[in-house]
């Protein structure tokens, strides 16, 4: 009953803040090499260093167990670069096409669709042997046999490097900022600053009532999806752990914001289109399960635990967004010039 309860308030909170401050990591990405705008990139980065912040203080107080994800170099490379491939076809990140399902865009259900199918059958299907021997053949672990992690790495505790790594960004945030007159841009939904400081408290929020359901992990979507998934299929044998309950809570929290501020609405788009959000799905299931998460189990939920199997998952999936929204929107548009 707990994992039920702080499970779906988790995700009802976080598909409210998500829909209001109309975040998505895909459209991050996309707008940072296609418009030169970095408003969204700008929220992704404040989300992260509260985080930071949060998990440090937490960790210090005894409150959470850092639980990194494993390096497996191989595995986060292929995995997340297939993800980022697979987020432009949908046309969101995992967290994306799941609150916008809660507004009615019927695209953004069928790459859940996607999304679920893709990720059970590599975490349980007949993609597994697939997914466990890349993990296998490229793990590497630190000398005690724990996850690589930046703090492990360098010789240091966990919350100091956090605080110092939090600091010397916030230091660096400022003067870049300065330097270029940026001003705190008026964009859809809550504003950039608020949007990234809400998230992360989310997320911070997330961990501990996670971890007290019995899983030891902040925010995630692809694994919950695969929860609902094994529930569908064997519902008398399989009970719903805390990260399906909070995906769901996130439809939720995404149809009650969008009802509040009357933005739902049932819109399909062509089939064709459909389909490419589909594929782009299948995409993203399968390359979040090779790579052991998606968007947020890595970006938003493991680097800030310095893990550097996050953080090079991260960079890959970045990578492979920038090449998708190269091949699919710069070329076309060089190509008619």
């Amino acid at each position: 009953m707990e994992a039920v309860l702080t499970g779906l308030f988790v995700g009802v909170l976080f598909g409210f803040v998500l829909q209001r401050g109309r975040f998505c990591m895909n459209s991050a990405f996309r707008d940072a090499i296609l418009l030169q705008d970095n408003v969204l990139l700008k929220t992704v980065f404040a989300a992260l260093l509260v985080e930071l912040v949060g998990f440090a203080i937490m960790d210090a107080a005894g409150a959470i167990a850092i639980n990194p994800k494993p390096f497996w170099w191989g595995a986060n490379l292929l995995g997340s670069f297939v993800f980022g491939i697979g987020m432009v076809l949908a046309g969101g990140c995992a967290s994306g096409i799941t609150y916008r399902t809660g507004e009615g865009m019927v695209g953004s259900m069928t790459a859940v669709l996607g999304l679920a199918t893709a990720g059970f059958f590599t975490a349980a299907g007949f993609l597994k042997p697939f997914k466990v021997n890349l993990q296998a053949a490229t793990t590497v672990s630190g000398a005690d046999g724990k996850a690589l992690t930046l703090h492990g790495i360098l010789g240091m505790d966990y919350t100091t490097l956090a605080i110092i790594i939090a600091l010397i960004a916030v230091v660096v945030w400022y003067f870049v900022a300065k330097s270029k007159k940026d001003e705190y841009e008026a964009d859809p939904g809550w504003g950039w600053l608020n949007t990234g400081i809400l998230v992360g408290l989310v997320g911070i929020l997330a961990f501990p009532l996670s971890a007290a359901a019995g899983r030891n992990y902040p925010l995630g979507i692809t694994a919950g999806w695969i929860g609902v998934v094994k529930k569908i299929l064997n519902f008398s044998e399989v009970s719903m752990g805390w990260l399906s309950w909070m995906v769901i809570g996130i439809i939720v929290g995404g149809f009650i914001a969008a009802l509040i501020a009357k933005e739902f609405k049932f819109r399909a788009p062509k089939p064709l289109v459909m389909l490419q959000t589909f594929v782009g799905g299948l995409l993203m299931g399968f390359g979040a399960v090779t790579s052991g998460g998606c968007n947020i189990g890595h970006l938003l939920s493991g680097i800030p635990q310095l893990s550097l199997g996050s953080i090079l998952a991260g960079v890959s999936i970045v990578l492979g967004a920038w090449a998708a929204s190269y091949v699919m929107f710069i070329l076309p548009q060089k190509k008619d010039q």
